[in-house]
């Protein structure tokens, strides 16, 4: 894994976040979020705790959680226990609607925006589509559920949940940047060499910001005031998710355009090399033609 290549990527990720139009670019998927979840949750939030109540109620789960939160010594949980269970469950479905969205609405013109800036040699050839992307992502979030929903028991050990999860997510994110990142500007070919030749430093990178996105997880560690002050702690939470998932992109953008641009130098130089050689063998024909010639 070449560390100077995402260390690279990385600050350039880091000055172009702070860019104007990255800045306004976060305003949209953020407007979007939050209408989708304040719909959401208008709709359909009192029927999570509803359901998550009858839950507790039919299976006697109140005096277990109960008990459990007082040997622990967080027995003023007891009563915020179910709608703190509710806001738990829609976490991840909240981050992946945010990463969605961005790959979606985003990442376009991420690409773009680097692609003119800092990349403006390389020939767009469009091997990806909208499409392909949702079907992408589609699968690889399918993948995660299932890995997510395995790693659940995990919660009984809590400093093993809380390292496996960022791994998750990274490679949740590494999967489906990638696509977006390689989109407009490389083909089929290019983005499955580019992968398997940089797969260790692209999933190193889908680690860190996994780790880097369990940051707005902590605003649901307030207890009760996570409750009281849900509809704050969500529209923060979604506009920090964007933020994160901005610069994820533009350290993906950074990272895949620079290795395309490598991979096209190797190929040229390649392509090179293999026609002066033809070029100096079909010199040589004639050369060793009329020496013959000059024997006989």
């Amino acid at each position: 894994m070449n560390f100077q290549a995402v260390s690279r990527a990385w600050a350039r990720a880091l000055g172009s976040q702070f860019h104007f139009r990255m800045l306004l670019l976060s305003l949209l998927p953020f407007f979007i979020s939050l209408l989708l979840w304040g719909l959401a949750m208008w709709w359909g939030m009192q029927s999570l705790i509803d359901l998550i109540q009858s839950f507790f109620l039919e299976h006697d789960a109140f005096k277990v959680v109960g008990n459990t939160l007082n040997t622990i010594g967080l027995a003023v949980l007891k009563t915020v226990i179910v709608p703190l269970i509710a806001m738990w469950a829609l976490l991840p479905v909240m981050v992946i609607s945010s990463l969605l969205i961005i790959g979606l609405f985003a990442m376009p013109f991420i690409n773009r925006h680097v692609g003119k800036r800092d990349y403006p040699q390389l020939v767009t050839r469009k091997g990806g589509s909208i499409f392909g992307s949702l079907l992408h992502s589609s699968t690889s979030f399918g993948l995660f559920l299932l890995f997510w929903v395995m790693s659940l028991p995990l919660l009984l050990f809590p400093p093993v949940h809380v390292i496996v999860q960022p791994f998750l997510w990274g490679w949740l994110t590494y999967r489906v940047m990638t696509y977006d990142a390689l989109a407009e500007h490389a083909d089929e070919q290019e983005r499955q060499q580019i992968l398997a030749q940089h797969k260790k430093a692209l999933l190193a990178i889908g680690i860190a910001t996994g780790f880097l996105g369990a940051v707005p997880t902590f605003l649901w560690l307030g207890g009760a005031l996570s409750v009281f002050f849900f509809p704050l702690l969500a529209g923060l939470a979604i506009w920090l998710y964007v933020l994160v998932f901005i610069f994820t992109g533009l350290w993906f953008q950074h990272y895949c355009l620079a290795a395309l641009a490598a991979l096209r130098a190797q190929q040229a130089s390649a392509e090179h090399q293999v026609a002066t050689s033809v070029a100096l063998e079909q010199n040589s024909v004639p050369q060793v033609q009329s020496g013959t010639s000059l024997l006989q």
